[in-house]
Formats: structure tokens, C-alpha cells, sequence
């Protein structure tokens, strides 16, 4: 397999098209645990009847690990944004739609939320005392066992000509509370725009019937589990969310 025409440059894994289809490609000290658990969960997640690009096969090639899957031919949520902004509230209330479908299905196969924000609040930094509320209010959250993507932002939608989404990355599925996934997106638009932040929000609450301050409730544990990603243009907004007593 010649892996020549890049057409995704990433931190630790680059993706090429390769005889009509996407192959990303690991770097080499890249965590062979990690490389296995996003096939396994992309596969699960197919079989929770979600239309995904496929997974097609997992190998190593020169030392490197890949997963070959369908190559979806279109650009990305956030391009189309920035390219069309007097479509923005459209786009956004897709993403809602496409992302209330998802949460309809599960998998019981699929890590807890639960267990990985426990694991992930323990790795923070954060002073004791708020790890301690802060897993005191986790474990008072109602218990689901909905499809959850764990990383649904624009940059991981890809729109195709006909406008339908396909949306890939499916390593951080797990399966829980829907509000989680929704908080847990309300954050990562937040940490660019704000204003599209509460667009999004509005428009699920509206759909679905949803409070807002229930969505809300869930920022402090989103916030702390970002917090293990060690980037520091959002350390001081995300410690400021961790602060339990502010969504009271």
C-alpha cells in the first residue's frame, strides 16, 4: 500500500487516500492499544446500525499502524461554516438533528461515560476538594446507555455534495447520558465561539424539550476530562467551568 496523497495532516496520525478509500496512518511511538480500541469502537459503533464510513481493515505497514476505512468525498462542517457563515443556524440545527438520532442508539458493548470521566476527573490536577465534588456530582447523574460520540464538533463531520453528514473519529464512544455528549459539544464550540455555543444549545433544548440548566449541570465534569489534553490556551476557561458551586 503506497500511502502518497495526503489529504489530512494530523499531530500523530495523517490520513491518505488510497485506491478510493481513507487510510490513516499512526506514527510510530503511537500507543498500539490506542490504534486497536478506535477499530473496536468504530466497529461496535456500526453495529449500533449508525452510517458511518466503514472499517474496512487494520494493519501495519513500516513500522506503523493504520485503519483503512470508505473515503467520504466532501469537506468538513467547520469549512463549510467558515466558507458559508449565512448558514451557519442551519448547519448547526443538522448537526443537532443528526446528532438526537445518534443518541437513539446504543451498544452495550461500549465503554460507561461514567467510568471514563472517574478515570479521567482522578488524572486532573485540580485540588482535591474539587475532584471530590466533582465526582460526587457525577455520581448523582441519571445513568443511560445511549450512543455517545464523545467528540462531535464540526471538524469531525465531513458534508458530502448531497449535504448529508458522515461523521468519523469514533474513538471517544462510549455509551451514557445524551446530555454528556451534548455539554460535552456545547464546550468544544465554546472554545472557539461562544455565540455558536448557545445557538447549538438553544436549538436541542428546543427539540427535544430538554432544560438547559440540566445540559448545564454536566459542563464542570466536561470540563475537568478536557483538562487531561494539557492545552494551555484553554486551562484558564476550563478551570473556571470546573467550578461545581457555579452551576448550582
Amino acid at each position: 500500500m503506497k500511502f502518497e496523497k495526503l489529504i489530512h495532516k494530523g499531530n500523530k496520525k495523517d490520513v491518505y487516500l488510497v485506491d478510493g478509500t481513507a487510510v490513516k496512518v499512526f506514527a510510530k511511538d503511537y500507543s498500539k492499544t490506542d490504534v486497536l480500541y478506535e477499530a473496536l469502537n468504530t466497529a461496535r459503533v456500526e453495529d449500533a446500525g449508525m452510517p458511518i464510513p466503514k472499517l474496512l481493515s487494520l494493519g501495519v505497514q513500516d513500522e506503523q499502524w493504520y485503519i483503512q476505512s470508505e473515503y467520504i468525498e466532501g469537506t468538513t462542517l467547520a469549512e463549510l461554516m467558515e466558507k458559508k457563515p449565512k448558514e451557519k443556524d442551519k448547519l448547526l440545527e443538522k448537526m443537532v438533528i443528526y446528532q438526537i438520532d445518534m443518541n437513539k442508539k446504543s451498544n452495550p458493548l461500549l465503554g460507561r461515560l461514567t467510568d471514563k470521566y472517574i478515570r479521567l476527573i482522578e488524572e486532573t490536577d485540580l485540588d482535591s476538594n474539587v475532584k471530590y465534588e466533582l465526582l460526587t456530582k457525577l455520581s448523582g447523574m441519571h445513568k443511560h446507555t445511549k450512543l455517545l460520540h464523545g467528540d462531535y464538533s464540526p471538524e469531525n463531520i465531513i458534508v458530502d455534495k448531497r449535504g448529508h453528514f458522515h461523521v468519523c473519529d469514533w474513538v471517544h464512544a462510549t455509551q451514557g447520558n445524551a446530555s454528556a455528549d451534548i455539554a460535552r459539544t456545547y464546550l468544544l464550540l465554546a472554545l472557539k465561539s461562544e455565540e455558536d455555543a448557545k445557538k447549538y444549545l438553544k436549538i436541542f433544548c428546543e427539540k427535544t424539550g430538554t432544560k438547559e440548566s440540566y445540559v448545564q449541570e454536566w459542563l464542570p465534569i466536561v470540563a475537568a476530562a478536557q483538562l487531561t489534553k494539557n492545552r494551555p490556551e484553554e486551562k484558564d476557561l476550563l478551570e473556571k467551568w470546573c467550578d461545581v458551586i457555579d452551576f448550582q
